[in-house]
């Protein structure tokens, strides 16, 4: 029998930052969908001296694909090694590493390697993955540069917060109002338009559009990754002009006989949109305002009307 072929792949990019800062930024893994375009959530699963393992969901030719890795973490060789357990099709196989090699003048050389395997070999499949493999690793490295170069003016364009509602309702049933974002547009007066797939369960692309307080409407576009009965992440591929990236989370916690919802962002302010947007006298501090404002009325509209509907006992 043919030994399986097995293909690698190496991608690079000098940083102007010092290897620690870069090798952070890759090893805070929770952090890789405010930094990464193509990651939409990652998480630890667990993690045991410089060995852990890493829950991700991520975009790779327009599709959402999700895997659990095992990375090995070398602080001291500034080197984190990786490797699926188990890859989803067309991947039979990958991993790879991230190796940082300091520069004359205090830069860092970051190279991206892999290494993986197609099912059956089939040359299609092969070309599908390196096409992944070398848009995914493009943007990776030029955000990484980026965030890792202007990572003090970076801290002041993010913005994190959250807002709770409490319900006399069932957990199952505000759930159940979260997950149902197709009819969003019948439930919430904020929600003009929206338009949803889910051909993985658990996995859902929702495009839709709002309606501001001035009575406009702007698109967004997300993909949400569904942890019944708990809580559903979200990140937005197509964001407002006044963001460059925003995530979120719902979660549904059962507190007694009642259900506390807590609706979470984090949002990168987009410096250049803010005279656009909001005028030009304005800047980041109101830009924060406006976006904090904004994103908590809505979700708060939308956690209130969860409570009604599982206060109502799911009857709508």
């Amino acid at each position: 029998m043919t030994e399986p072929v097995t293909h690698e792949t190496e991608h690079h990019i000098t940083v102007a930052a010092a290897p620690e800062v870069v090798y952070g930024l890759i090893d805070d893994v929770c952090d890789w969908p405010v930094t990464f375009p193509p990651t939409v959530h990652a998480e630890r699963i667990e993690r045991s001296g410089d060995s852990e393992r890493i829950r991700i969901w991520a975009t790779a030719n327009g599709e959402v694909k999700g895997w659990v890795s095992r990375r090995e973490l070398d602080r001291a060789g500034l080197r984190i090694r990786f490797r699926q357990e188990v890859s989803r099709h067309p991947v039979a196989a990958m991993g790879g590493a991230w190796v940082l090699e300091p520069q004359p003048g205090g830069g860092t050389l970051v190279r991206l390697l892999h290494d993986f395997r197609a099912v059956d070999d089939d040359p299609a499949r092969v070309e599908w993955i390196r096409q992944a493999v070398d848009r995914n690793s493009d943007k990776e490295l030029a955000a990484l540069r980026d965030a890792a170069e202007t990572r003090e003016r970076r801290a002041g364009l993010l913005l994190s917060f959250s807002d709770s509602v409490r319900a006399a309702g069932a957990a199952k049933d505000v759930y159940d109002f979260l997950d149902r974002a197709d009819r969003w547009p019948d439930r919430l007066p904020h929600v003009a338009r929206v338009q949803f797939t889910e051909d993985v369960p658990q996995q859902q692309v929702l495009e839709m559009d709002t309606r501001t307080a001035d009575g406009s409407t702007h698109t967004t576009r997300s993909v949400r990754i569904c942890f019944p009965y708990d809580r559903i992440v979200y990140k937005q591929l197509l964001t407002p002009a006044l963001m460059t990236a925003h995530t979120g989370e719902w979660t549904v916690r059962e507190d007694g006989e009642d259900t506390v919802i807590t609706s979470r962002h984090t949002v990168v302010v987009n410096p250049e949109a803010i005279g656009a947007v909001l005028g030009a006298g304005a800047g980041i501090a109101e830009a924060r305002a406006f976006i904090r404002d904004a994103l908590g009325r809505n979700s708060t509209a939308t956690m209130v009307r969860a409570k009604e509907y599982a206060e109502d006992g799911a009857r709508s």
